[in-house]
């Protein structure tokens, strides 16, 4: 594997697995509230948030599921990576100054469509804060298979 080419399809096998982690920063919340739009009080507006279930601020769902993206882009498969769907069960609230760990793992390879089934997982201190799966098209050092 070369850093900035990533694993191409021939070199994957069913198993293998990556780490990418980051923690989530208040700057984060709020560049990703104005990205988006979602200004959600939850995210943004402490003493409502200690109104809630939650006791106080949380990161949006989205911006805690992105760091996947990070791990499919820079770890596995990697660069060139295309990125197809992703199923998501958010089952845990992920808060400012939390470090997300998010993990993908080849599940499945469709070799004759280019695809990969990726499992995914984040993590907050060992807890799962979000679980699903991925489809993915990585590069191929035969990019035209007849």
């Amino acid at each position: 594997m070369n850093e900035l080419e990533g694993h191409d399809i021939e070199d994957l096998t069913v198993g293998m697995s990556a780490t990418f982690a980051k923690t989530i920063t208040e700057a984060d919340i709020v560049l990703f509230a104005g990205a988006s739009g979602d200004n959600n009080a939850l995210h943004i507006n402490e003493e409502f948030a200690q109104t809630t279930q939650f006791k106080g601020r949380i990161a949006h769902g989205m911006l805690t599921a992105s760091v996947i993206s990070a791990a499919i882009a820079g770890r596995l498969p990697g660069p060139g990576t295309v990125y197809l769907s992703q199923n998501l069960r958010f089952r845990a609230p992920v808060r400012p100054g939390d470090t997300v760990h998010a993990t993908v793992t080849v599940r499945e390879l469709i070799p004759q469509k280019r695809r990969v089934v990726l499992s995914t997982v984040c993590t907050v201190g060992g807890k799962v804060v979000i679980d699903g799966d991925a489809l993915v098209m990585p590069t191929s050092r035969n990019p035209h298979p007849e």
